[in-house]
């Protein structure tokens, strides 16, 4: 629950709480603060099992927790049945953003060819593609805009 706090933070915290209440009340308030947890965590609990009980049999495995989103997501990429590791082993971002970079800037670079043809499957982003009369334009149409 309190994870995050430093012994810096626990120090202080206990130095203003002595500072508050003062040395005789502060086990009383300590005692008060602890049933009212106490309570809060049984109020859920009962909760949690009366919407378990509620949602029949089929839902007896079911965790509040898998309700978080980043939770849910990590269940289901470790299951794997989508192949998506697959997919992010194979798709390597670094190479891809580089290959449009170098096209941006007119930098030749060499990829193993495509499917046999002798091109190197890269797109020359620099040339005007080949149109078929030309380099005659295509006639303007207004009712087409």
């Amino acid at each position: 629950m309190f994870n995050d706090i430093g012994p810096l933070e626990l120090v202080t915290i206990v130095v203003l709480a002595v500072l508050v209440f003062g040395p005789d009340k502060l086990p009383k308030v300590i005692q008060d603060v602890m049933r009212t947890i106490r309570k809060i965590r049984e109020f859920s609990e009962s909760a949690k099992q009366d919407i378990r009980q509620e949602l029949g049999p089929e839902f007896k495995d079911f965790e509040f927790e898998d309700l978080n989103p980043k939770t849910f997501l990590r269940k289901q990429l470790e299951n794997d049945d989508l192949g998506l590791k697959e997919i992010r082993n194979g798709f390597d971002l670094k190479k891809e953003m580089a290959e449009v970079t170098d096209a941006v800037h007119g930098r030749d670079t060499e990829l193993p060819a495509a499917s046999g043809s002798g091109s190197s499957g890269r797109v020359d982003m620099t040339k005007k593609p080949d149109t078929p009369g030309g380099d005659a334009r295509p006639a303007f149409d207004p009712d087409a805009t």
